[in-house]
């Protein structure tokens, strides 16, 4: 009898919600497969996913180090507690030189093996997991950096959630809340999370195999039926083992994936086609997008290789790599690479090489990959000549509007994919969803669900945000619309329904909307949030407080919330306004709209100080512009007011508050032509605005052109702004008119 039959009935225990999907705990497999087992721990997907103190990266070895980011003008600290629990800690320097806008963050789980890298998350009491800006890299001697996408000036902060995406390729499936399985679930994890990639990822549920195996009298071959073993699949299902996480088309801003409606974030199976989870998409090939290396790109990388293409199907991932060990020592380094040139060898001879030759280092040198500039890996592009090898490191790439991709997004694989209106809908939807080809794609989507209406809400939800984002509000009001007629109580659906018709003028349904999404789902901040905002933009104050309160104490990190209601103090003048933006800031030191608010409060010195920081994080954020210029403006510093307006002008052209200060200021320094022809250019933006009017008639009376001041001044005195109506009053008797 095998010795599975004697395992105790209680290893049939699942892990949190995986249960009813069969499931079960990983160190099950240890009772049968040990030594795989115990090899496996060591590999990097067996590592994928940790506890802070099982990790070799010796943080208690880091305390005293600091760490500081320059273009955020933070530091960072690690640090282990006297209770032996794990920290990040984030500061700045503050006005008086002293640390302020701390963070202190407990280090709950680490995302990486560290064969690479390694990222710190903390847990909310939500059960959602926030991605900890600094992170450690194991290249060279090891060290710390930031984490991908923060060396910027206005990186996100600790307030970058960990994915249901992220989740799927870098640990086992966890447990998580029944029901997300349409758009716009927040990633939320319950129970306890599970510690690396396991045998489950590769093989599928283990609950069968086990029950199988605990079976009086089972056969082998009864055994073995219950378990997907990859070796016995078909070519394309065996290497989709590996593709599921292997194949990233791109990081940067392209959908280059698209999950099936209706399938769960954890719903794929080992043996499954790919292609009935998710659908791959990549950029045109005229794009000139096509040798993109990326970190999660190994895949991509070697399907564009001659040798894979040619093979029909016999080169696989493992054909090279024996996922249930990694060589470990020198000796047994020296002998994968002599297997990796055994494998090239089946089908390339020697030629002109040596014997020791090694065919992986000139034909598949490591590169540093375009996404992650701290790490360098592997290329498998396998080619003749290699075009380039780039080790240096090089900036973090960030796109903006003007950088992003904006052309066809094409299927990728399966290759080819077959021609159905399913997979029609999926390609019109991956031209609309980051908006890489958005004017002719929601074009596309929208005929598409008018010549064959969904039954299901998500493609309509989709629409209504290519609308939105297409400047079409009330097209989006009706697509979202669409998509609540066929599930009522979609709350994601009622906010971005409410987003839609405010655009489009509907403030009152608007409002209804949210109060129908917080009565749904009453514990959600954000939707407190908002409709907190649009009391407080449809003069609600009472309601506005309500709500943002209500909001943050279900959520106290939502900088957004501390600014409106520091906005509201500040329209009272209540001295409280300063600590609510301080919190904002604390929360999120690039939030430069705080931070502009915080410096209308303060005393010149200290405005100054938030000012040139709201501008060093956001270069191109006008209100900080135009804020910082009305005060050096009144501070009587002329040129460097007019260098902060032009600032704001060139960043918003159409702010036409910032035409009339600047001639202003210009008319102040004596440039008279030059002011006029801003107060102009004010008064082109905004024909009613009435300080404009009277900037204008001011310089027309002291021209001697009366009756050109007259017709501005009775323009002027139609201002809701008394000292600007009594100013054009007094201007209109002083003329005898």
């Amino acid at each position: 009898m095998p010795k599975t039959a004697v395992l105790p009935l209680l290893v049939f225990l699942a892990v949190g919600a995986r249960a009813q999907t069969g499931y079960v705990n990983p160190k099950l497999c240890a009772a049968c497969h040990s030594t795989i087992y115990g090899t496996y721990q060591k590999t990097g997907m067996g590592r994928s996913f940790s506890k802070p103190a099982l990790t070799p990266v010796d943080i208690a070895s880091e305390r005293g180090y600091t760490y500081y980011h320059e273009a955020s003008d933070m530091y960072f600290e690690m640090e282990v507690r006297a209770d032996n629990s794990y920290y990040q800690r984030r500061y700045q320097m503050g006005f008086d030189g002293s640390q302020t806008n701390i963070e202190e963050k407990r280090i709950d789980l680490v995302m990486g093996s560290g064969n690479h890298a390694r990222t710190f998350l903390h847990q909310t009491p939500r059960g959602t997991l926030e991605v900890l800006p600094l992170g450690w890299y194991a290249e060279g001697a090891s060290h710390w950096g930031m984490n991908p996408g923060y060396d910027r000036p206005d990186h996100p902060g600790s307030r970058r959630a960990v994915t249901y995406e992220c989740m799927f390729c870098h640990n086992a499936y966890p447990a998580i809340p029944a029901g997300p399985d349409t758009l716009e679930a927040e990633p939320v994890f319950t129970g306890d999370m599970p510690l690396g990639i396991d045998c489950q990822r590769c093989h599928g549920p283990g609950g069968p195999h086990v029950r199988a195996a605990q079976a009086p009298g089972a056969k082998p071959e009864e055994i073995r039926s219950t378990i997907v073993n990859p070796a016995r699949l078909p070519a394309a299902r065996r290497m989709e083992v590996c593709l599921q996480c292997h194949l990233e088309t791109t990081s940067f801003l392209l959908p280059h994936s698209v999950l099936r409606y209706g399938r769960g974030p954890f719903s794929y199976s080992p043996g499954q086609p790919l292609a009935d989870f998710l659908i791959f998409f990549d950029h045109a090939p005229a794009a000139g997008k096509g040798d993109k290396f990326e970190i999660a790109g190994a895949a991509y990388r070697l399907r564009k290789s001659a040798c894979f293409q040619k093979s029909n199907g016999a080169l696989q991932c493992t054909t090279c790599h024996n996922p249930h060990d990694v060589p470990r020592g020198d000796a047994a380094v020296q002998h994968a690479v002599q297997h990796y040139i055994a494998v090239c060898r089946q089908c390339h001879t020697a030629g002109g090489h040596t014997a020791q030759g090694n065919c992986v280092g000139c034909h598949m040198p490591r590169q540093r990959t375009d996404d992650v500039i701290h790490v360098a890996m592997t290329d498998h592009f396998i080619r003749n000549f290699p075009v380039h090898t780039l080790m240096a490191e090089t900036p973090e790439r960030h796109e903006t509007e003007a950088t992003a991709y904006r052309g066809e997004v094409v299927p990728y694989y399966p290759q080819p994919l077959p021609k159905t209106a399913e997979n029609e809908l999926y390609t019109a939807i991956a031209q609309v969803r980051q908006q890489n080809n958005l004017r002719s794609g929601v074009a596309r989507l929208s005929s598409l669900l008018a010549a064959r209406p969904s039954t299901r809400p998500e493609p309509y939800l989709e629409l209504g945000d290519a609308w939105r984002n297409n400047s079409e509000p009330g097209k989006a009001v009706a697509s979202y619309e669409a998509a609540l007629r066929r599930r009522p109580d979609w709350a994601p659906a009622l906010r971005k329904l409410a987003a839609a018709q405010e655009a489009a003028g509907q403030p009152a349904q608007a409002i209804a909307a949210l109060r129908k999404a917080v009565q749904l789902t009453p514990a959600d901040p954000d939707a407190w949030h908002e409709l907190g905002q649009i009391y407080l933009r449809q003069g609600r104050i009472r309601d506005a407080v309500a709500a943002l309160q209500k909001a943050l104490s279900l959520n106290p990190e939502i900088p957004e919330a501390h600014n409106s209601v520091g906005v509201l103090l500040a329209q009272g003048h209540d001295p409280r306004a300063e600590s609510a933006f301080r919190e904002a800031i604390r929360i999120s030191p690039e939030y430069v709209e705080a931070r502009t608010n915080l410096a209308s409060l303060l005393p010149d010195d200290m405005a100054v100080f938030e000012f040139e920081r709201a501008i060093r994080i956001q270069p191109s954020y006008a209100p900080a512009h135009l804020a910082y210029g009305e005060m050096l403006n009144g501070m009587r510093r002329y040129d460097e007011a007019r260098q902060q307006l032009e600032a704001c002008i060139q960043a918003d052209p159409n702010l036409a508050e910032a035409h009339e200060l600047l001639g202003v200021v210009l008319e102040r320094r004596g440039r008279e032509n030059e002011a006029l022809a801003e107060y102009e250019a004010a008064l082109r933006l905004r024909p009613d605005f009435a300080r404009a009017h009277l900037d204008v008639a001011y310089v027309l009376e002291r021209r001697g052109d009366v009756d050109g001041a007259v017709k501005h001044l009775r323009e002027a005195v139609k201002s809701s702004d008394a000292t600007t109506r009594d100013l054009a009053t007094g201007m209109l008797k002083k003329l005898g008119r």
